[in-house]
């Protein structure tokens, strides 16, 4: 992946995690726990595929532990639709 193409697909992904973080604050009623959760498991997916071509292991390390919550949780939403 070109340099480029990294900071595009690193953006995308940011762009998709602070979108979850608002809708979460601005969830008028009840939240979609599978939305979002997945936008930040693809997000956090986007900005780990940026990293390997502009590595930072701080930022690498907060974006696998934000990708295995976001898993988590996106596996708990579903179990409970299931149940539902």
């Amino acid at each position: 992946m070109s340099p480029l193409i990294a900071d595009i697909v690193g953006m995308i992904g940011s762009a998709m995690m602070v979108a979850a973080y608002a809708y979460s604050n601005m969830a008028a009623a009840r939240m979609n726990f599978v939305a979002f959760n997945l936008a930040n498991l693809v997000g956090s997916a986007l900005l780990i595929a940026s990293l390997m071509v502009h590595f930072n292991i701080a930022a690498m390390t907060m974006e696998i532990v934000w990708a295995a919550i976001s898993l988590f949780g996106l596996a708990k939403a579903l179990r409970g639709r299931m149940k539902a």
